[in-house]
């Protein structure tokens, strides 16, 4: 997003800290402090100018703005910091140039360009990327009602929220930039469903990230799947779960985040609006969440009556969340630099045959040092990565995949060379008059032949596919409709031959499927 009510972001951290400052005009003022207050209250309504006429840059599509923006905007840190130390500055006056600025800020939102990065002509965006709320004018709007509480405590600043900013700032930074980078590309699709039933951004990020790094197919050794980690029981309560073509919605991130936030509400509800609490509830079980929040009178998640009670998982899971949360709204104050994503909304149609994993292959990674792989499979995650996709089939992308998917994959020879690497036969590797082996590379299904018996070596008439009961060991992020198409079996019939209850289904990662009746 490059608007500039984006750029309010860094202030808040400072406006927080501001707001619970001791008011210095509760002291004695000298002649000299008096000119230095009154200074920086000249400082403020000049950068407060300087931002509205970036507004109105931003506005007309002149890149200035932002610049102009972030001048301003760190000159008003300077200003409220200087303030904070300054005996007589009035504060209150400051506040009041920012809450102004925020009103700018909330009419203006949106309205600069989008950040394509791009010169081709690109496809027609999705209109779902309506303008929305920056997290730091949403933020600072709930300082002004009756739920400050819940932000506070989400981003309370205790040694358990310090170390897990230390971890994912460490060890699990790769997973911070990749979270960010996967949601960045889903946001249109997820942060509507929060923002709709009133819940921070931050927080939508911070589940996220912790859940599954946005990665939509994610699946937990207990059964959780998805981009939020839904268990089948609880999908079901929120709508979740096998459609009518066997895909498992739990893995549609629109779908998951809508599904999130009602769960989220329910529990704020029951709980008194305790984030924590509502977070434990969310991984630990929210009837653990209720007894404990009843048991200890409401005493909340940090006190050690109540935390105790939660298993170690839950007692990690909480504050890291809500570090996550805090580093996505407060970036520059940890040196974070999150990567620039092309994610501006698009369609692309097929003009031939493909799947993910030729488009990949196609595609490239120009803009992407990981390439694409990642954003197809999230905006449409009812395909398989092998899957050939029918020519004319329109798939979710971003601006810059369609560009690319244009420029390289309707035809030529970076196309053709896409689809002769998906489809190589390791075997016709083999030279030689013997009978052919098979040549395992990566996920590769061999090959049908002549089968032999090991005790005489005579061919052994081969069974038709159809007739033959396979096995087949359940993958992360598999479901029995997409086994059931790859292997061109019936659902029901799978299901009953290995004891699998509909509607769910429910598979476990390293499962041993029996496949009956199968033609692939």
């Amino acid at each position: 997003m490059s608007s500039c009510p984006s750029l309010l972001r860094p202030l808040l951290a400072v406006l927080l800290l501001s707001c619970v400052a001791p008011e210095a005009l509760a002291q004695r003022v000298s002649a000299r402090d008096r000119a230095a207050a009154d200074a920086l209250v000249a400082r403020m309504d000049q950068a407060e100018s300087r931002y509205r006429a970036a507004l109105v840059l931003a506005a007309n599509g002149d890149p200035r703005g932002a610049d102009e923006g972030n001048a301003a905007l760190e000159d008003m840190e300077d200003v409220i910091d200087a303030c904070v130390k300054q005996r007589g500055c009035p504060m209150s006056d400051l506040l009041a140039s920012y809450k102004r600025l925020l009103k700018d800020g909330i009419d203006a939102g949106g309205a600069g360009p989008d950040e394509i990065g791009d010169d081709d002509e690109l496809l027609e965006a999705d209109p779902a990327l309506a303008t929305d709320v920056p997290e730091a004018v949403r933020a600072a709007r709930l300082l002004g009602d009756d739920n400050r509480h819940v932000l506070d405590r989400m981003v309370r600043y205790n040694p358990a929220i310090q170390a897990g900013i230390r971890r994912w700032l460490t060890d699990m930074r790769p997973q911070l930039m990749t979270s960010y980078e996967n949601y960045q590309a889903m946001r249109h699709l997820m942060w509507p469903e929060f923002e709709k039933r009133g819940l921070p951004e931050a927080l939508l990020f911070g589940i996220l990230a912790k859940e599954s790094n946005g990665r939509v197919h994610s699946v937990s050794r207990a059964g959780a799947a998805g981009p939020m980690q839904f268990m089948p029981a609880t999908a079901r309560r929120f709508g979740l779960g096998p459609d009518g073509s066997g895909f498992d919605t739990r893995y549609d991130p629109r779908s998951a985040a809508e599904a999130s936030a009602a769960y989220l509400n329910e529990r704020l509800r029951e709980l008194n609006n305790d984030v924590e609490l509502a977070l434990a509830g969310y991984n630990g079980g929210e009837g653990r969440a209720l007894r404990v929040h009843r048991s200890t009178g409401g005493s909340g998640f940090w006190n050690v009556q109540a935390y105790d009670q939660f298993p170690p998982e839950t007692r990690d899971y909480v504050p890291m969340v809500i570090a996550a949360a805090w580093i996505y709204l407060h970036p520059r104050q940890f040196g974070v630099t999150f990567p620039k994503v092309h994610a501006q909304p698009a369609a692309l149609k097929l003009v031939r045959p493909a799947s993910i994993y030729e488009l990949t292959v196609c595609l490239g990674n120009a803009g992407n040092r990981d390439g694409y792989m990642r954003t197809l499979r999230n905006l449409n995650p009812r395909y398989d990565a092998e899957t050939v996709i029918p020519a004319g089939t329109v798939l979710a992308a971003t601006a810059r995949v369609a560009s690319l998917y244009h420029r390289h994959c309707e035809g030529g020879p970076r196309a053709e060379l896409a689809h002769a690497l998906v489809t190589a036969d390791p075997n016709a590797a083999l030279e030689g008059a013997g009978p052919l082996g098979t040549v395992a590379v990566g996920n590769v299904t061999p090959v049908p032949g002549v089968a032999t018996t090991v005790a005489t070596g005579r061919p052994q008439p081969a069974r038709p596919r159809s007739a033959q009961v396979r096995t087949y060991t359940v993958a992360r992020g598999d479901t029995l409709g997409r086994i059931a198409q790859r292997h061109g079996c019936n659902v029901k019939q799978v299901a009953a031959a290995n004891g699998l209850k509909a509607p769910a289904y429910a598979l476990r990662q390293g499962q041993k499927l029996k496949l009956v009746g199968c033609s692939k």
